[in-house]
């Protein structure tokens, strides 16, 4: 069998300053036992008894406090009482030392209150031997306890771990390099007594931590709590049980309710439009993804220079003027914004456009491009209307396609509520001419990837905009497809505020668009109604004109 030994005596004795700033930041009149200390989720798993424990958790939930201000406890008492040593496994080096610094902080009270004795943090080497014979040595740090037990931290997870005995902490096993074998092995050490408990925030719906906590509410790993049990602990439960007020309590400052919403918000809006992450990392909901798609910095070369983007954003009440008011005040918007952007467009140039549909929450997205001779997808300028009514968003999506020169081709979404829009649009345009998507994660599959494709082979340009750019960075990876994720979520108290990929997917709908495109003068011929006798009469040498309506 592999074994991990320590090698050699303690390298140095660690001070307060070699500690992490987390560590430090804690006041010197911190008592960890003061009554309350730890919030109703913490106390909760603190003491939830069970051979296997395993804890789904929201990032900075405090659950890895807990945990050592928990095994500090069990390694101060005696072992004749039930006490034993304590290895905390981190993925990270940098969480290793902060444990133990916890653990120190704990310990130092504990110590004063039962006047025992307890040494200082101890820098050492530990020899871990593979079953091949091959070793490597890993530093670890750890706390000797007057009860005989100790605590030890490593920096990295070992290949011995079926070598321990005692409790045993895995955190955030879902990133560790070998998740299944961290997992194997863990079992494995009931063999010797004590516990196991495994903590982790997920990293994606595949991954054996997920499958493990999936299997553990299945029952199987025993049908009594007294064999297996898992919490699940999100960011929201946290801040229910008072997180904010923690941290303004370490931070010195006075709590109140706008700064807590603001706090709040702030956290939910830092990860921009990465919902499935958000969720994931705050809210322990797994994500079926693997990550970002389309590297940033593709995103920016195609973004060479500032280009017009056409925000319209009307209140709840617009909806209830005269629809003839309604439609003047956007037409007035029309001329004086984005008629003279068209005045500008290429003549000579075949134009496309892509428009992903959104009423309430979501933007209204709608992507103009021109094709250049060297058949280069130029978007000249992007609109987008919030909470636009969808008679107005018929209105200026006319409106652009009619003084869009040589328009060859319009995707439109017509998923859902779109469904409307994008047939009234073909009804008046011709069927043959804009193309009714039902987005899906088929079509995502299918046309996702070519349009990533563009941004790396350098054939595509876009409006320079913080808000377009975060668009694009919200294409992630779901089992094998790119595509934008639209799930819903009750995150913010301003969720209008907050996006969810529109411009990515407009864009992706105009670059299907340009690839489906049909001659101008094969549209007009084919089509037999009053709108294709208006086209032909402002038709000139298979242009359109610009005063055309």
């Amino acid at each position: 069998m592999s074994t991990m030994k320590p090698l050699g005596d303690t390298v140095r004795v660690l001070g307060w300053d070699d500690l992490p700033p987390s560590v430090r930041s804690i006041p010197d009149d911190f008592n960890p036992l003061a009554e309350g200390v730890l919030m109703k989720h913490q106390q909760e798993w603190a003491a939830l008894k069970s051979r296997i424990k395993l804890c789904a958790k929201g990032r900075r939930t405090g659950i890895t406090y807990a945990t050592a201000l928990n095994k500090s406890l069990t390694a101060a008492t005696r072992i004749s009482d039930g006490g034993r040593n304590v290895y905390y496994i981190p993925d990270v080096k940098e969480k290793g030392l902060e444990f133990i610094g916890y653990c120190a902080k704990i310990l130092r009270v504990v110590a004063e209150a039962q006047a025992m004795g307890v040494s200082s943090i101890e820098e050492f080497i530990f020899e871990d031997q593979k079953d091949n014979g091959e070793t490597r040595k890993i530093t670890a740090w750890r706390i000797r306890c007057a009860s005989g037990n100790q605590i030890v931290a490593l920096s990295s997870r070992p290949a011995a771990i079926r070598g321990l005995q005692g409790d045993v902490v895995i955190d955030e096993a879902a990133f560790h390099d070998d998740v299944d074998a961290v997992l194997e092995a863990a079992a494995a050490l009931l063999i010797w007594g004590g516990s196991i408990e495994i903590i982790s925030s997920h990293n994606g719906k595949k991954n054996p931590f997920n499958q493990m906590l999936l299997d553990i509410q299945a029952g199987r790993y025993g049908e009594n709590k007294e064999d297996a049990a898992a919490m699940i602990i999100t960011f929201d439960d946290a801040v229910a049980n008072g997180l904010y007020e923690r941290v303004c309590l370490m931070d010195r400052k006075t709590p109140t309710p706008i700064g807590k919403e603001k706090w709040y918000n702030g956290i939910r809006k830092a990860y921009g439009p990465r919902l499935a992450a958000m969720r994931e990392e705050l809210d322990a909901i797994p994500r079926d993804g693997s990550g970002a798609r389309l590297p940033t910095v593709w995103i920016e070369q195609a973004m060479p220079e500032v280009r017009p983007v056409f925000r319209l954003t009307l209140n709840d009440d617009f909806t209830n003027k005269p629809e003839p008011d309604r439609r003047a005040y956007v037409q007035d918007w029309l001329d004086k914004e984005v008629k003279p952007a068209l005045d500008k467009l290429n003549k000579n140039l075949r134009h496309v456009a892509g428009h992903d549909y959104a009423r309430h929450r979501d933007f209204s997205h709608f992507t103009p491009a021109e094709i250049d001779q060297n058949l280069n997808r130029n978007v000249p300028f992007v609109i987008e209307m919030h909470k636009v009514p969808t008679r107005q968003q018929e209105q200026v999506i006319w409106f652009v396609l009619r003084h869009l020169p040589n328009l060859s081709a319009v995707s439109m979404d017509a998923t859902g509520s779109g469904e409307t829009i994008a047939e009234y649009t073909a009804d008046e345009f011709g069927h043959d001419l804009v193309h009714q998507i039902k987005i899906s994660r088929a079509w995502y599959g299918q046309w996702m990837p070519k349009y990533i494709q563009a941004f790396e082979d350098g054939v595509l340009t876009l409006p320079r905009d913080a808000n377009l750019e975060a668009d694009h960075r919200a294409i992630e990876e779901y089992d094998g497809i790119p595509m934008v994720n639209k799930a819903r979520s009750q995150d913010l108290k301003e969720p209008d505020l907050f996006r969810h990929g529109d411009g990515a997917s407009s864009g992706c709908l105009m670059w299907h668009a340009s690839l489906n495109m049909i001659s101008t003068d094969t549209h007009i011929l084919s089509k037999g109604t009053r709108a294709a006798s208006r086209m032909l009469r402002g038709f000139r040498t298979g242009q359109l004109l610009q005063g055309f309506r």
